[in-house]
């Protein structure tokens, strides 16, 4: 199989399928292929490349702030985004709020997730089935951890999935829509910061408010932006992926019951997912070349950019056996589903203990978990950069 460069990107897949054409570009380095909005780009599909693009600083991130980005959407990322920053610039932000999502810190933390997480359980029982798993369970975990660990009000979740959804929108809200509820997200923090100010608590939102007004180590402008994106990425994609996990063990029972009878597996099993997943509908964020570099034996010229399919990387015939298949005891070559490099998830150990809690609740209070009616009764998201249910109705086997 072969494709006449570029080629148009992203390649279609239902549901949490992965395009086969990914396996025919991983026999060669690089593939030249045209999104949906900027220019041509090269796209790598290679773990081994993957690694070698996001973690080379001759590969830049601000470098598109000066281009015709490719993207999946007409609207380009925000100037001041933490995402478009290179090192140093990045690397001094990125400390600033790194502390609160450190494995020990993180762990701590695992007690309290537990009781939100049972809490969340507890209601959907009381309810009875059919319970929507996303509504009920799957977008209030993560909603209530990251309100708790930035000091927001919990009371305030009605706004956040929209105010999420601008951020990743591809075709869900026009350029002036999105651009209406980023505003509308600014403002709101702005009052959040604001009441810190007058009265000190010891969150993440004191912590960045004291670095901005005690110590000079960032600009409000840059207060704004971390916080706002702190918010939106603490949630949106552990949430979809919360929905992602049990939708994929409901639909392969042998490994469901596995893991069901042995739930000291489920931190392998996260893992393994996080893997399998390919969570977003295409790639984004290009690199661009800052001269020229080398990568699997092509030269990338000084000045092109690059796109990396890390759902492709996921999926490495020469890193992982029998890669699409899902295998909840594969322990094998690290998975590149948090990125890597400067950019690497900062907060993907707080995900990953989401997620651990998120499963082990699930597969211990809800026995004979299944689909209410059919798998058909599953409505997928639209419109939006990542893949998952929209709405997961769930039935159960009751005591």
């Amino acid at each position: 199989m072969s494709l006449t460069p570029p080629a148009s990107y992203p390649f279609t897949a239902e549901k949490l399928a992965l395009s086969p054409l990914y396996s025919a570009l991983r026999e060669q380095p690089l593939s030249r292929v045209r999104l949906p909005y900027g220019e041509p780009a090269w796209l790598v599909t290679r773990h081994a490349d993957a690694r070698f693009v996001l973690g080379d600083p001759r590969f830049s991130r601000n470098e598109s702030l000066r281009r015709d980005e490719p993207r999946m959407r007409p609207f380009p990322t925000p100037p001041d985004a933490l995402m478009i920053m290179d090192p140093p610039e990045h690397s001094r932000l990125r400390r600033l709020a790194a502390k609160a999502f450190t494995v020990k810190r993180v762990e701590d933390w695992r007690p309290r997730i537990d009781r939100i997480a049972t809490d969340l359980a507890d209601r959907m029982l009381a309810k009875g089935a059919p319970a929507d798993l996303v509504t009920d369970f799957a977008l209030p975990l993560p909603i209530s951890v990251i309100s708790a660990v930035l000091g927001v009000p919990f009371e305030d979740r009605e706004n956040f999935q929209i105010w999420a959804e601008a951020f990743i929108s591809t075709t869900k809200y026009t350029a002036e829509e999105a651009a209406e509820h980023r505003a509308s997200l600014t403002a709101h923090m702005t009052g959040l910061i604001a009441e810190h100010r007058e009265h000190p608590r010891d969150d993440l939102i004191g912590d960045l408010v004291a670095a901005r007004d005690e110590d000079d180590r960032l600009s409000e402008e840059e207060l704004l932006t971390m916080l706002s994106g702190l918010l939106v990425g603490g949630f949106e994609t552990t949430a979809t992926q919360i929905s992602n996990f049990v939708y994929l063990l409901l639909t392969h029972p042998e490994q469901h019951a596995a893991l069901r009878a042995d739930l000291d597996r489920i931190p392998q099993a996260v893992e393994e997912l996080l893997r399998f997943v390919p969570l977003t509908t295409g790639t984004a964020f290009a690199r661009y070349a800052l001269e020229d570099v080398e990568v699997g034996g092509v030269t990338v010229r000084a000045g092109e950019p690059v796109v990396v399919a890390l759902h492709s990387a996921n999926r490495d015939e020469s890193v992982f056996t029998c890669p699409h298949r899902l295998d909840l005891e594969r322990s094998e070559a690290p998975h590149l589903a948090f990125g890597h490099g400067a950019h690497h998830c900062l907060g993907s150990p707080l995900a990953r203990v989401e997620l651990q809690v998120a499963l082990r609740t699930l597969l211990t209070r809800f026995p004979g978990l299944r689909f209410h009616e059919s798998e058909a009764d599953v409505v997928w998201k639209s419109g939006v950069l990542t893949r998952g249910p929209e709405r997961l109705p769930l039935a159960w086997d009751h005591d």
